[in-house]
């Protein structure tokens, strides 16, 4: 049998562990998909005003959640409305097609 070098072994170590830990820090920045996380926004979905940064910073973490949100026939005339696809434009967030 042959003897594996003692520096290659603590090398597939190192790998090994670094790989879990890359796997455990994306896995705890998942976003949670909660619409209150899109307040900020409502003045500007609604009353045309300027997306605050605030409201563009939740646009950008909710992002992976918007094809859910239309989804939902109770948020869908919000998200889908001409003022959120225009907030979503000024904040750089390509609307979903879903």
């Amino acid at each position: 049998m042959k003897r594996v070098p003692f520096a290659a072994l603590c090398a597939l170590v190192m790998v090994a562990v670094a790989t879990l830990l890359l796997n455990e820090a994306h896995t705890a920045n998942a976003v949670t998909c909660s619409p209150i996380e899109m307040n900020a926004c409502i003045p500007a979905i609604t009353a045309s005003t300027p997306p605050s940064s605030l409201c563009c910073r939740k646009v950008r973490e909710q992002r992976p959640c918007l094809c859910g949100y239309l989804k939902d026939p109770n948020l869908r005339q919000y998200i889908n409305s001409p003022n959120a696809r225009k907030v979503a434009s000024t904040c750089g967030v390509p609307f979903p097609s879903c």
